[in-house]
């Protein structure tokens, strides 16, 4: 009885416990759902974004940084994908611009780019000021993304015709303090690591020190500046108190208030052997709310979980093995997909291109041959084939060698906003203080760079500046003449006159914006840009510069020159005037470019030797008498052109040119001297050109390709244009013969080798180049990539002795 007893209530509290657990386990289970649609949603998001977003980023390596007015820039573009760095060849064209610090381009150039590299010169003009300049460079594609990831470098200039201004011990004027708490807020209860940053007005670090005072002047924390002006330090503010940061620099202090949120979430990262721990805890909030955690590179998501809360904090730790290398981005989110935090970790590239460069020589006499071995291979030393550009050029107190080469720009500048003190220094370097000097600029330089409202939004995202896929793009506009308003739909013809004869033709889409693909457009010209006037006579066309007229933040330093340079500066004058003087035809040799010099029509049906037939003394008579394609009539005084495919009559009126310049008058043509065309091609087919169908095509070409001085309708837009770049030779002499070696001619060059396209074939290179008759110290750079995302350099240095 007792048995049964006991029993019975045994079964009953077994139901109910079954009841509960079913109970939890529905609740559980529709969380859980909700949970992972949540977690489906941001990554399905994210990768959407990704897969439309494609990134590029281009790196400069110029010969030097210091130049006279009268020298040459050299330099090379490497172009890769956004993410992982491989070599890119998406887009052909590059944009360089040479900016004052008034953002006014004082030199500019498009540069052809052909499997993600290209190279490209500047003559310095004597006009320019002295002065420090900001080198950029971007493609078309990038202006998309803002010019805050452009490429950037400064470079000096001084024109000896002006007397530069000589300033001893030059200070720095004005500094800027910057806070970034970790994650991105200061929460009242909750104490919290923040990162500051002090620079100067040069964009350089500056040490410091500081206190963190509430209202009442009690000191809540103390720091100072680690390494390149940045530093961080632990500070717990209270509710309800306001803080203000002192800091001190250079016997000045500057007062910053900081922003403290009564309630949200506070994130802490601390790096481990393995990876990083992370910590979230919160104040204010309710402890309820499901909070999730994603971490990315730029190209996936790699960690995607839900944040839960034990006695209001959650912990876990990230594996580095589970990410990419370089950048990534830990965020955290409300179930609203409302991102809350944000931190930066940095993950060091495992793969790295080692550059060994060795020359036979220490020390060598003026006109003396060098010979250089380049070997490259990866982090295995196994040998790996790369594509590099070489400077050699003699170092002085002028010339400004801060460390900053590929590897670092592609893993840390390109990626983060703000100029980037010694930023090689972040990866060639890997003990703790580094380490400690990594985070720093983790927190202080990149913690607000991702866009996740246009992630997270269903939009697709939409870009007004296309990828440059076959070459240059020209960009015009179309609108009404009267009321300025732009027009839908109408075709305008860009042409190139010369012997090499170019034709585009684009429509105007609803904001009246052409795109001519001008593909094979290389170095200065002239282009006729019209529509055709006898149907489209009341419109006007506009074409706009391809260069980007947005500028990023970054301060170009103030020119100043410190006492003692006087006499390099004159020595360089010299070089620079005797090297123009002596040798100036030899600066000013070209490759010629590889461009298709065919017709836009290819071949045509037929082509007529104008010499090899009567010549007639009007257009007129040689229409009617040889070319047996066309009939041509004339009715009320004015001609009209009709052009046959063997017997049947092509509807419309085919396309008359003249050097390639389309004439929409046919009765002009008729008043052209025949004398002065040399020969007639004709297209007597219907002919899909872009976006127009052509009825037929008749090219009358002059003698010269210059249209002979025919009167270009008056309605026409005629403008002076620069193409492509056409590539320059530099100029490297040979000392091998005595006849050579005594030559009068004086040789003062100071760069004596630039090579923008070096092979290592399966890992090694050899090169030769000379001395000149200047002594000194000079250095060589090599830097380069492979097609699989290995970037390095390596240098070498000499003496030359007379």
């Amino acid at each position: 009885m007792s048995y049964l007893n006991n029993k019975q209530p045994a079964k009953t509290i077994n139901m109910n416990n079954i009841r509960v657990v079913m109970i939890f386990f529905i609740v559980s289970l529709s969380f859980s759902v909700s949970s992972a649609q949540v977690i489906d949603k941001l990554q399905k998001s994210f990768a959407d974004y990704q897969e439309n977003n494609f990134r590029e980023k281009v790196y400069v390596h110029v010969n030097k940084t210091f130049y006279m007015t009268g020298e040459i820039l050299w330099f090379k573009v490497y172009s890769v994908q956004g993410h992982a760095n491989e070599r890119n060849d998406i887009s052909k064209v590059a944009y360089v611009d040479v900016l004052d610090n008034n953002h006014v381009a004082v030199m500019q150039a498009k540069i052809a780019m052909k499997d993600g590299k290209g190279n490209g010169s500047l003559f310095i003009p004597v006009s320019i000021k002295n002065g420090n300049y900001q080198l950029r460079a971007y493609t078309n594609w990038m202006k998309n993304f803002g010019a805050d990831y452009f490429f950037e470098k400064q470079i000096t200039i001084v024109n000896p015709l002006k007397a530069p201004a000589m300033q001893v011990n030059a200070e720095i004027p004005s500094y800027d303090v910057q806070f970034f708490p970790e994650g991105g807020h200061l929460v009242a209860g909750l104490a919290g690591r923040v990162a500051f940053k002090i620079t100067g007005a040069d964009g350089k670090g500056v040490d410091g020190s500081g206190t963190i005072t509430d209202e009442q002047g009690n000191i809540a924390a103390r720091f100072k500046t680690f390494k390149f002006g940045m530093g961080s330090f632990v500070f717990a503010p209270a509710g309800h108190h306001v803080y203000k940061a002192a800091v001190s620099i250079n016997n000045r202090v500057i007062t910053k208030e900081l922003t403290v949120s009564e309630s949200g979430y506070a994130l802490r990262t601390t790096a481990t052997r393995e990876g990083w721990d992370v910590k979230i805890r919160h104040a204010g909030v309710a402890a309820a709310e499901s909070l999730f955690l994603l971490v990315h590179s730029r190209n996936a998501v790699k960690i995607a979980r839900e944040v839960i809360f034990i006695n209001d904090s959650a912990a876990f730790a990230i594996d580095r093995n589970k990410l990419d290398d370089g950048l990534n981005y830990i965020t955290l989110f409300d179930n609203r997909q409302n991102p809350l935090c944000e931190r930066l970790i940095f993950k060091r590239p495992s793969k790295k291109l080692i550059i060994n460069a060795k020359i036979n020589n220490d020390i060598y006499r003026i006109r003396n041959k060098v010979n250089l071995s380049l070997a490259t291979s990866g982090q295995d030393n196994k040998s790996i084939t790369a594509n590099l550009s070489v400077s050699v050029y003699r170092e002085d107190e002028l010339q400004n060698n801060e460390a900053g080469h590929i590897n670092s720009y592609l893993w840390l500048g390109a990626n983060l906003k703000g100029h980037i003190e010694s930023p090689d220094y972040y990866l060639e370097t890997a003990d703790a203080e580094a380490d400690e000097a990594l985070d720093n600029l983790m927190l202080s330089q990149g913690w607000t760079q991702f866009d996740w409202n246009n992630t997270l939004s269903a939009k697709q995202a939409g870009f007004s500046f296309l990828p440059e896929y076959t070459g240059h793009i020209i960009t015009g506009r179309i609108t009404n003449a009267i009321n300025h308003e732009p027009v839908k739909g109408i075709d305008a013809y860009l042409s190139v006159p010369g012997t090499r004869q170019q034709l585009y033709i684009a429509n105007s889409d609803s904001a009246g914006r052409l795109l001519f693909n001008a593909h094979d457009l290389y170095g200065p010209g002239e282009v006729i840009v019209q529509t055709n006037t006898q149907y489209d006579s009341t419109y006007h066309v506009d074409i706009l510069s391809p260069f980007f007229e947005q500028y990023s933040a970054t301060p170009i330093a103030s020119f100043t020159l410190i006492s003692g340079t006087e006499r390099v500066i004159a020595e360089s004058s010299v070089n620079m005037q005797a090297e123009n003087i002596f040798k100036n035809s030899l600066f000013k040799q070209f490759y010629l470019p590889q461009a298709d010099s065919t017709p836009f029509y290819d071949k045509p049906v037929k082509t007529y030797l104008l010499d090899n037939y009567t010549r007639f003394t009007t257009i007129e008579e040689v229409l009617r008498e040889y070319v047996t394609s066309i009939a041509v009539s004339k009715k009320q005084g004015k001609f009209s052109i009709k052009m046959y495919n063997v017997d049947k009559l092509l509807n419309g009126k085919p396309l008359i040119l003249l050097d390639g310049t389309p004439v929409f008058d046919a009765d002009k043509i008729f008043y052209i001297d025949p004398l002065k065309i040399k020969r007639l091609d004709v297209v007597s087919t219907d002919y899909l050109y872009g976006p127009a169908v052509l009825n037929g095509v008749m090219n009358f070409i002059t003698y010269k390709g210059d249209m002979n001085g025919f009167e270009i309708d008056p309605r026409a837009v005629i403008l002076d244009y620069e193409g492509l770049q056409q590539e320059r030779k530099f100029y490297l002499p040979v000392y091998d013969t005595d006849q050579q070696l005594k030559s009068t001619i004086p040789d003062f060059r100071t760069v004596l080798y630039w090579n923008a396209d070096v092979n290592t074939t399966h890992g090694v290179n050899n090169l030769t180049f000379y001395t000149s008759d200047r002594p000194g110290r000079y250095i060589g750079v090599v830097e380069g990539n492979t097609t699989s995302g290995e970037a390095g350099s390596g240098y070498f240095t000499f003496e030359v002795k007379k």
